[in-house]
């Protein structure tokens, strides 16, 4: 497969999970009053803290990620997000419940490994350079 093919999938990858993400971030800043009082807290900062670093993944960075921007960095957090969505709040849940997460978090690993490929702003920053060092480790 040509290099402009798969940086055009991986386009396709972040633009697509970056928006879906968006909007779960969206609906919790919607919602932030509402939820702040009563979200799930498993890593121990309290709820409203909790929700707020949830926003930051969801809503910040999946900007990051639409952009090509610190990719990888960006999909730190959310990976880790998803992490606690699956195996901590969601744990007990049925599958069907923790697929989506699940299939988030399997895309934010294909990201972290693959970075943001050709189209995006890391490419623009950083140069061919830092796109062949990355595909030859």
């Amino acid at each position: 497969m040509s290099e402009k093919l798969t940086s055009f999938g991986l386009l396709v990858l972040r633009i697509g999970v970056g928006c879906m993400m968006m909007v779960h971030g969206w609906q919790k800043i919607q919602g932030f009053e509402a939820m702040s009082e009563n979200f799930a807290d498993p890593i121990g900062l309290g709820p409203k803290m909790s929700l707020i670093l949830a926003i930051s993944a969801e809503f910040g960075c999946s900007i990051l990620v639409i952009l090509g921007l610190l990719t990888r960095l960006a999909v730190i957090p959310l990976g880790f997000t998803m992490c606690i969505a699956l195996f901590v709040v969601h744990a007990e849940d049925p599958w069907a419940t923790q697929e989506k997460a699940a299939l988030f978090l399997l895309m934010y690993v294909t990201l972290l490994f693959t970075g943001a490929g050709s189209f995006s702003v890391d490419k623009a920053l950083f140069g061919r350079k830092k796109v062949e060092a990355d595909a030859k480790k």
